[in-house]
């Protein structure tokens, strides 16, 4: 284990975490999601995806066991409610590092802590203990020898910049000035980052028309539109720079410097309510495409233009359990289904919303009387084509309940995960991001799929089963005239 943690040790000194080999793009994970797939599942659509780094803002034992041995890079968050004891009590610290970061590393490569989210903002009450937090926990993880491992900041929203425009005049609210002192101090002993919310969305609404909206969107600005800050002459083509400039110029307003800015949330919302315009899938699709070729480039924001800027987009799936505005809603770039809410290029993956490179398996070793339930139900209500899984057909062999409920759930799933339908079937159903396609049996949703699209015509249950086939499907003309009938109960 030692041998390990060196070398992840040496990878992380040579900069993978800070982006001397390049910056990155990673996604935030929030789980406040009706329908939220399991922790295997979430990470099958990583892999999927080839999403490489995410940001979790709790710790989740099902999630970072499920990350294991996958190589994605990892940041964790203590929650503002932890921090209250964490902050006073360093071996209430020492006890988070052993139970949440010490036990996962290195098979889980967790590479950075977020302690708290926008305390001094959102949570003001818990500012008092928010350094001594972050000095317990790090003094925990210098004793068990991850210091050098994982990294310890705190992120901030704009919210402690008052007044970001124009970047060169921008400082922290005065009010904060001590504390931010002493973790810009922390930051700098300790070799880390400022981590930063920065959300040009919310910006742009305020800003009441002030600036334009291809601004905010890293659209090119005609002549008439450039944005220049009149104290340096530095000319802004994105307000992301221009934000990100401003926390720049904040933290040598307090004579630090050396201190790399990461963006720990950013994005845009696709829906919103009848008084968010702006939030709309043709905005949240080139806001982020844009953000990804930009930070891709290896450059930084006109003040830094040599410190490239890693992100982190907000977020994976819709958190439609939180409340306020439809907007808050409606960040995600998946479905819970694991489909793209619209066309999304990453660095070595894409997101496509008219396509599919996940399949909906059965789980290995699933009891084989839950199976079957799950097999008659797919082929008989569930309206899946199970007739390449009928003996003599090309799926048929192996003639076993995984193999044909795979083929079942697989068809299913394809056919209705854009209108709402999931891959559990009472538990016995995974995500994989492996084609389970074998010989001439060809699943629904492979590229070496004959059937002419993702969803084929359907075949309402399976032809002519044989009385020597394992599988005893249910009878579909039963299934729909039972339906029927609960139909005309349901109406009477």
């Amino acid at each position: 284990m030692k041998a390990a943690l060196y070398l992840q040790a040496i990878l992380l000194f040579c900069g993978v975490f800070f982006g001397a080999l390049g910056s990155f793009v990673g996604i935030n994970i929030g789980t406040d999601v009706s329908n939220l797939p399991s922790a295997v599942d979430i990470v099958a659509i990583l892999k999927a995806k080839q999403i490489t780094h995410v940001r979790l803002f709790d710790v989740n034992a099902h999630m970072l066991s499920a990350l294991s041995n996958t190589g994605i890079e990892v940041m964790v968050g203590v929650t503002n409610e932890e921090l209250l004891e964490i902050g006073k009590s360093p071996s209430a610290a020492a006890a988070w590092i052993n139970k949440n970061i010490a036990a996962y590393v290195p098979t889980t490569n967790i590479t950075a802590l977020a302690v708290g989210s926008e305390v001094l903002t959102s949570a003001p009450n818990n500012a008092p203990v928010l350094v001594p937090a972050m000095n317990y926990l790090y003094k925990a993880l210098v004793a068990s020898n991850l210091n050098y491992l994982v990294k310890v900041s705190t992120p901030h929203s704009m919210g402690v910049i008052p007044s970001p425009f124009p970047p060169s005049t921008a400082t922290f609210n005065s009010s904060w000035n001590s504390t931010i002192f002493q973790i810009l101090q922390f930051l700098k002993n300790t070799n880390s980052v400022y981590m930063l919310n920065v959300y040009p969305y919310n910006e742009y609404v305020k800003s009441n028309g002030i600036f334009p909206l291809e601004y905010a969107l890293f659209k090119p600005l005609s002549s008439v539109k450039q944005i220049v800050d009149p104290n340096t002459l530095f000319h802004y083509n994105s307000m992301f720079d221009a934000l990100v400039d401003a926390a720049y110029n904040s933290i040598a307003d307090l004579n630090f410097s050396g201190i790399p800015i990461i963006v720990t949330e950013t994005g845009w919302p696709w829906l919103g309510g009848a008084n968010e315009p702006d939030a709309s899938v043709d905005n949240a699709e080139t806001y982020n495409n844009n953000l990804i070729k930009h930070v891709l480039n290896d450059s930084g924001p006109p003040s830094q233009p040599s410190i490239p800027i890693t992100t982190y987009i907000y977020e994976l799936f819709n958190e439609d359990k939180r409340p306020r505005s439809v907007s808050e809603r409606n960040w995600g770039v998946l479905f819970t289904n694991g489909t793209a809410v619209y066309d999304l290029e990453l660095s070595t993956g894409s997101l496509d919303a008219n396509s599919s490179t996940v399949f909906c398996v059965a789980k290995p070793g699933a009891d084989d009387r839950l199976l079957q339930n799950g097999l008659n139900w797919a082929c008989g209500p569930g309206q899946a084509n199970c007739t390449a899984a009928q003996q003599g057909q090309p799926c048929y062999t192996p003639n076993t309940y995984q193999n044909h409920a795979s083929y079942a759930y697989n068809d299913y799933y394809q056919k209705k995960h854009s209108s709402g339908g999931t891959c559990d079937f009472d538990g016995t159903a995974t995500i994989t991001s492996v084609d389970p396609s074998y010989g001439s049996c060809t699943f629904t949703g492979s590229l070496n799929s004959s059937t002419g699209g993702l969803f084929p015509p359907p075949a309402l249950g399976p032809t002519g089963p044989s009385s020597g086939s394992l599988m005893n499907f249910t009878h579909f003309d039963t299934i729909v005239a039972l339906f029927a009938a609960l139909l005309c109960l349901c109406f009477v």
